[in-house]
């Protein structure tokens, strides 16, 4: 990754300008719909009768007449600022619609019991790729196994990746209480213990020794070089209270957008030795689940991230060449927010059609269908997928977040009808769908089913 060009200096260009000012001031702030940095737009062809430079001169001055200033500041004490362009007003106004109401489908979502399996599902595979972006080299599969299995990481790959999914479960916890630098410190250490290099690191901001860059992939180029530590414990606080303004301040700012700035600028201050882009996503969690967009919770936006990390790098430098602009990063993470939502909703569509299916199937053996609850006939609608696949208790209670003696009672009763089969693996038991599950329920239907 490379440091984007930063923009040529708006006061130079005007100083240039004679009979070119009323041209300029007929630009936009967007291009093509897009919100361009100048290294973006320096490569496309400006409207007939500007150069490139004159372009961006009118670029900035619309966009000036958008800008709002933060308490939020640089390294410098310069304010953070940030605009509400077309694009971002109308993302929005779909996180509004889908994030704090209620989910819409073609048919009825899977029964309201199953929210906490699809929200455990969720935790997880935010926990994964958030510890996954920081460089843990667990596969996905093998960490989905430990959490639900309740096991002990086995090294610090999948401790990063257990320590990020307690953070997740603590922030649900946390979510109606103000941010003080007291609860940013202890989120820090469920994030980071037993995962740095020092360990006296957890938990606190580092010290005037322990000054770190943000290089790029190679780490030969310096791409960020954070605040000094002396004046860590000021911003942090100045970033508290932030988080905490109510709406009816004077100067509003959108939840959605506040929650997105707290994730920016966690990640500016770089306040701790490591561990900061999980704990800057983990705040963003914690401010939109303040904010009532429940539905946050049922999205990974780190695993969308992971997909395009050098586009993430580029949000931030692009507000830091451009004169503190977060518009860029905003911009960006709404994007992000707004796939995240989408890919959940296919995600349901999926597991609705699936549990349906399965519901079907069962419905043909009316004995049957009639002794297994909901819990049960998620197993089976999963079991039926994949063949061979494990379950226990510790996993059953999580996905459904119930108590040990209902999971034992529910995994139980399916061995007892033949339909999961147990074995014992060290001191825990384990129960695994057989081979030929699907043929077990048709020869309970005496008919088979048609399952292309």
């Amino acid at each position: 990754m490379k440091i984007p060009l930063s923009p040529p200096s708006l006061e130079q260009i005007l100083s240039k300008l004679e009979g070119e000012l009323p041209i300029i001031l007929e630009v936009g702030p967007l291009v093509k719909g897009r919100y361009l940095h100048w290294d973006q737009l320096r490569h496309r062809t400006p409207p007939a009768d500007l150069d490139s430079e004159t372009w961006w001169a009118g670029v900035k001055i619309a966009r000036q007449g958008l800008l709002k200033a933060l308490p939020l500041l640089d390294k410098h004490n310069r304010p953070m600022c940030f605009g509400m362009p077309d694009p971002v007003l109308r993302v929005l106004h779909a996180i509004d619609r889908q994030a704090s109401g209620s989910v819409s489908m073609s048919r009825p979502l899977v029964s309201s019991e199953d929210r906490d399996r699809y929200m455990v599902s969720s935790l997880i595979e935010e926990a994964i790729t958030s510890s996954q972006l920081e460089g843990a080299a667990t596969t996905r599969e093998v960490a989905k196994e430990m959490i639900r299995s309740g096991r002990a990481p086995r090294d610090q790959h999948e401790r990063m990746i257990r320590n990020n999914f307690d953070a997740m479960q603590y922030i649900r916890e946390l979510r109606d209480e103000p941010l003080t630098p007291e609860l940013v410190l202890s989120l820090h250490r469920v994030v980071t213990e037993g995962t740095l290099t020092n360990p006296k690191a957890v938990g606190r901001v580092r010290r005037t020794n322990e000054h770190i860059s943000v290089m790029d992939a190679t780490h030969t180029t310096v791409l960020h070089d954070p605040p000094q530590a002396k004046t860590l414990n000021t911003r942090l606080k100045r970033l508290c209270e932030f988080a905490n303004q109510t709406e009816d301040k004077q100067s509003f700012v959108h939840p959605v957008i506040r929650a997105i700035l707290l994730h920016f600028m966690l990640a500016y201050d770089h306040p701790f030795v490591d561990g900061n882009g999980r704990t800057a996503r983990a705040l963003f969690y914690w401010s939109m689940a303040r904010a009532g967009y429940w539905l946050m919770e049922y999205i990974s936006i780190s695993r969308l991230i992971k997909q395009a990390p050098v586009q993430y790098g580029y949000a931030y430098l692009y507000t830091e060449t451009d004169d503190n602009d977060a518009t860029y990063f905003i911009i960006h993470q709404l994007d992000i927010i707004e796939k995240a939502i989408a890919a959940l909703y296919e995600y349901l569509q999926r597991k609705g059609d699936e549990q349906h299916n399965a519901e079907k199937l069962l419905r043909h053996a009316p004995t049957l269908a009639n002794a297994l609850n909901h819990r049960q006939v998620a197993i089976l609608s999963h079991a039926l997928r994949h063949p061979g696949h494990d379950y226990t208790v510790a996993s059953h209670r999580l996905s459904h977040q119930i108590t040990p003696q209902t999971a034992r009672t529910d995994l139980l009763q399916l061995v007892k009808l033949k339909l999961l089969q147990q074995y014992k693996r060290g001191r825990a038991f384990v129960f695994a769908a057989p081979e030929d599950l699907r043929q077990r329920i048709e020869a309970m239907t005496g008919k088979k089913e048609n399952h292309k």
